[in-house]
């Protein structure tokens, strides 16, 4: 049982290292969160090495596997001139395959690129005499999962130097030099004329030109819209910055700064740093907001500053990520206010009422100062 699943892990392993699944495990991790790529790994090539393993034999003798390879290889080109297709930036996460979904996308590109190859028929070979199937598909699986977690670690460091449009200019050639190669192992010599071969390579070249003339005209638009959204960003979270700021009581009263002790100290000194780095979702050292021991806040300037974080929300629309920096102010702002954070549900109207159940007065000061920063603004 044991062996067969190492003996399975270990062909795998040692087929796929180098090889174009480990590529594209590099590929999607330029543009996709790493435990998304993993799943998508994980479920294209269960269902793939399921099926070599499963009904291999009868898979082999219905349809030739140099037929499969052929489909394979339109479908990885298809793949590539998908992705210089597919500009729109509606979702960071958009990329190859942009309507499915980044864990649909990674599936259906590790099953497709996996059909007839080396590891598919790898697994129907260790299946023929194995004893316990279910190990052998396990072993494969998990050689994959391994071998697309090298290529995904060295994606990720290229992602973080890399720009959005190289990624995807890069990500679709990727799938389009496998696509062709692909192709020109598997399609019958007597179609490989010198004819047919300048007429492929002439259209696919016409086709990318076009296509990476429309990139690149709609990606010098869209990067000067993310400058301005991102200038409004650092702007709004500057403001929430400079109306906590002024909560600060100030070294004279507290005999020096502590920072990181004090609730108030603590979140000017999270917020200088989101707005210095420009990465608004604070890193795990900044999980636990300190206690606000016993001193006596200004509670107008606190309302300011919880008025404030409310227009960010509707400016800039609520972060579901607890670890964001306007959502760690507005709980330090509840724990000033309250000695405890209010039940916030990314509903705005919802929240000012469980605020007006808490309190009546802070819920009106709150509607007041929203009038005063209106009238700034």
């Amino acid at each position: 049982m044991l062996g067969e699943y190492i003996k399975a892990f270990l062909f795998i392993f040692m087929a796929e290292m180098g090889d174009k699944t480990q590529i594209l495990a590099m590929t999607f991790a330029t543009q996709y969160k790493v435990k998304k790529v993993l799943l998508g790994v994980f479920i294209g090539s269960f269902l793939n090495h399921g099926i070599a393993i499963v009904l291999g034999s009868y898979l082999g003798g219905m349809i030739p596997i140099n037929n499969v390879q052929i489909i394979a290889g339109i479908l990885f080109i298809f793949f590539g001139i998908w992705g210089l297709w597919d500009i729109k930036d509606e979702d960071e996460e958009d990329s190859i395959g942009k309507g499915m979904g980044p864990i649909l996308t990674v599936s259906l590109a590790f099953f497709v690129g996996e059909l007839g190859d080396k590891t598919q028929l790898t697994a129907m070979t260790l299946a023929t005499d194995a004893i316990y199937p279910l190990f052998i598909l396990l072993g494969t699986v998990s050689g994959m999962i391994v071998t697309s977690g090298f290529g995904i670690f060295i994606g990720k460091k290229l992602g973080e130097k890399i720009p959005e449009i190289w990624i995807k200019i890069s990500s679709s050639f990727v799938f389009i030099f496998f696509g062709v190669l692909k192709l020109f192992q598997t399609i019958p010599q007597s179609y490989l004329t010198s004819i047919n071969i300048t007429i492929f390579f002439i259209g696919l070249f016409i086709m990318i030109v076009i296509l990476l003339r429309r990139l690149i005209v709609v990606s010098k638009s869209t990067i000067s819209s993310l400058k301005e959204l991102a200038i409004t960003l650092y702007n709004q979270t500057n403001k929430v910055k400079k109306a906590i700021d002024d909560i600060c009581l100030g070294e004279n009263h507290c005999g020096g700064c502590s920072e990181i002790g004090c609730l108030i100290g603590f979140i000017r000194r999270a917020l200088q740093e989101a707005l210095e780095n420009k990465r608004y979702i604070l890193d795990e050292e900044w999980n636990i907001l300190p206690n606000i021991g016993n001193k006596n806040f200004n509670k107008d300037k606190v309302i300011v500053a919880m008025r404030m974080i409310l227009s960010y929300y509707r400016d800039q629309g609520i972060d579901k990520d607890e670890n964001h920096i306007i959502n760690k102010s507005r709980k330090a702002m509840e724990k000033i206010l309250f000695n405890h954070e209010i039940e916030f549900n990314e509903d705005i109207e919802k929240y000012l009422k469980n605020i007006q159940k808490k309190d009546k007065e802070i819920y009106k000061s709150i509607l007041i100062a929203e009038e005063d920063i209106r009238n700034i603004d």
